[in-house]
């Protein structure tokens, strides 16, 4: 009688949750969570944290997230905080997010028979160069 045909899980501001989530529908995180969580679509609302692995087939963040997130249709929205790889099939970053990891797109069939690699991108290491600084570099070898 009082069944809702969509299922929707609320994960409130104040609550933090460590260890693995998995649910039906629709989970609405405003909180924390460290650890795994799996559900059908996400939203991890601006004030909401994440630290651990995302996998879902639809996934909205306008909060921070530090681990890889691995879903078919991904979306940074322009407050979202991501350090980690993006494993998806569409990918959407509003002006004004930050991501810091790499975005792989999968292919459905592959999806299902491939693990992403679950190291987060902050512990790889950091050998970006600039541009200005190749082009240095690059100055200086022809200069020699």
């Amino acid at each position: 009688m009082f069944a809702s045909k969509q299922r929707r899980t609320v994960i409130a501001n104040g609550l933090k949750i460590v260890g693995s989530v998995t649910a039906e529908g629709l989970v609405e995180l405003y909180g924390q969570v460290e650890g795994e969580i799996h559900c059908t679509s996400l939203i991890v609302s601006r004030q909401a944290q994440v630290k651990g692995t995302i996998q879902a087939e639809r996934v909205v963040v306008d909060g921070s997230v530090e681990g890889p997130i691995r879903g078919g249709q991904v979306i940074l929205k322009s407050r979202a905080q991501v350090v980690g790889d993006i494993y998806h099939q569409s990918l959407a970053i509003e002006k004004g997010a930050l991501f810091d990891g790499r975005s792989v797109r999968m292919h459905a069939a592959l999806e299902r028979l491939e693990e992403p690699e679950t190291k987060p991108a902050r512990q790889i290491p950091r050998t970006r160069e600039t541009l200005a600084s190749r082009i240095e570099r690059a100055e200086q070898a022809e200069a020699e």
